[in-house]
C-alpha cells in the first residue's frame, strides 16, 4: 500500500461527529486525498431556502470556520433576521444564523438556475478554500421521516423543534426508492485505499447514504480496508438521539449492535477506551464476529483528539492488507 500521506480516503459522513473526525484526517493526510459522501436525508427547506445541514457542518468545519463549541453555525452568530421573520411567520424554531444565511442564499439561486446539489456544494467549498472533495449523496431529494407517538415527522421537526422526544418506531427515507447516488461517489469508495464510517447515528447520518442503490455494493467490493468508529461511548452517544433510536427499531443499543449494521462490509471497528474499561465482552464479540478492533479514545473534544484519533484509524488501517472481494 502507498505512504501514510499518499493515501486517498472516502468517509461517509453526516453531523457534527463526523466533522470533528474529518478535520484530524485533514491534518494527517493532504486534504486533497479526502473525499467525503455526505448525508443530505437531513436537508429541508426553511422560509424558501434550501438548508443542507449536514454539508454545511462539514464545509465549515474543514474550512476551520465552525463554532467549535456546538460543531455546527459560526462563532459569535447573530440571528436578527430570524427575529425579524418572527413578525411573518408563526414558527421560527430553525435556528438560522444571520451569516450562515448567505450560504443559504447561494444554494438556493443557484439550485432554481438549473444546478445540481452537487455543483453548488463544489462552488461553496471552493469559496470556502475546502480543497476536500465534499459529495453530496444525492441530488435527487430525499428526506429522512422519523415516526413517533406524534407521528410522521420530517427529521428536523423531531430533532429541532421536537428535542428529539418520542419513541421511535420506524424511520424511512422518503425519495429513495427513485433516488440515485450523484456523480463521484461510487468512484470515490472504489477508488479509496481506506474508507471510514466516522462516528455518525447510524440510522440517520449513515443509513440514508447505505440506502442508495450501489453504495452498499460498492462497500462490499472494494479492496480497500472499511473502518467504522462507534458513535457510542460507554453505551451513550456524546450527543443525539442514536441510543434512543436503535432501542425503538429494536437494535442493540451497544457498538455491538451498531457493527451488526454494517457486518456486511466492515472488516475494522473502533470502540472507545471507556466501553472496555471492565468489560471485556464488547471486544471479544467483535472479534467473533471476524472485525479487527481499535480500542482507543473516541471523544474528540479539541482539535489534537481529533488527530489523535484519526492517527490512529489510519495507521492501524495503512498495515492492514487489501481484504478479498466478497
Amino acid at each position: 500500500m502507498s505512504s501514510l500521506t499518499s493515501l486517498r480516503i472516502t468517509a461517509l459522513a453526516g453531523g457534527v461527529g463526523a466533522a470533528r473526525f474529518l478535520r484530524g484526517v485533514a491534518r494527517v493526510v493532504p486534504e486533497t486525498n479526502l473525499s467525503v459522501i455526505v448525508n443530505t436525508g437531513d436537508d429541508e427547506e426553511f422560509f424558501g431556502l434550501s438548508v443542507s445541514p449536514d454539508l454545511d457542518t462539514v464545509t465549515y468545519t474543514l474550512a476551520n470556520a465552525v463554532d467549535s463549541e456546538k460543531g455546527w453555525g459560526f462563532p459569535q452568530e447573530t440571528h436578527r433576521c430570524l427575529e425579524a421573520l418572527g413578525r411573518y411567520y408563526a414558527d421560527t424554531w430553525f435556528g438560522l444564523g444571520d451569516a450562515d444565511l448567505a450560504t443559504h442564499l447561494f444554494r438556493t439561486q443557484a439550485l432554481r438556475q438549473g444546478q445540481t446539489l452537487s455543483q453548488v456544494t463544489a462552488a461553496i467549498t471552493h469559496k470556502w478554500s475546502v480543497e476536500a472533495t465534499v459529495l453530496p449523496m444525492s441530488n435527487e431529494r430525499v428526506r429522512t421521516v422519523v415516526h413517533t407517538e406524534a407521528g410522521a415527522l420530517p427529521f428536523q421537526e423531531y430533532f429541532v423543534k421536537g428535542r428529539s422526544e418520542g419513541n421511535v418506531s420506524k424511520v424511512e427515507f422518503s425519495g429513495i426508492e427513485t433516488a440515485q447516488t450523484s456523480p463521484g461517489v461510487v468512484e470515490a469508495i472504489h477508488g479509496a485505499d481506506l474508507v471510514i464510517l466516522p462516528p455518525s447515528n447510524p440510522i440517520v447520518s449513515i443509513g440514508p447514504i447505505l440506502s442508495l442503490p450501489g453504495v452498499r455494493e460498492a462497500l462490499r467490493e472494494t479492496t480497500a480496508p472499511v473502518v467504522a468508529i462507534s458513535p457510542l461511548v460507554a453505551g451513550k452517544p456524546i450527543k443525539g438521539p442514536a441510543d434512543r433510536m436503535l432501542e425503538g427499531l429494536g437494535v442493540e443499543v451497544s457498538s455491538v449492535g451498531i457493527a451488526e449494521l454494517y457486518q456486511d462490509f466492515v472488516d475494522t471497528f473502533v470502540l472507545d477506551q471507556q466501553d472496555m474499561k471492565n468489560d471485556p465482552t464488547p471486544r471479544e464479540r467483535l472479534e467473533k464476529m471476524g472485525l479487527a478492533v481499535i480500542v482507543t479514545d473516541t471523544v474528540m473534544s479539541d482539535m489534537d483528539k481529533s488527530v489523535a484519533l484519526a492517527q490512529t484509524v489510519i495507521a492501524f488501517a495503512h498495515k492492514k492488507r487489501p481484504k478479498a472481494i466478497s
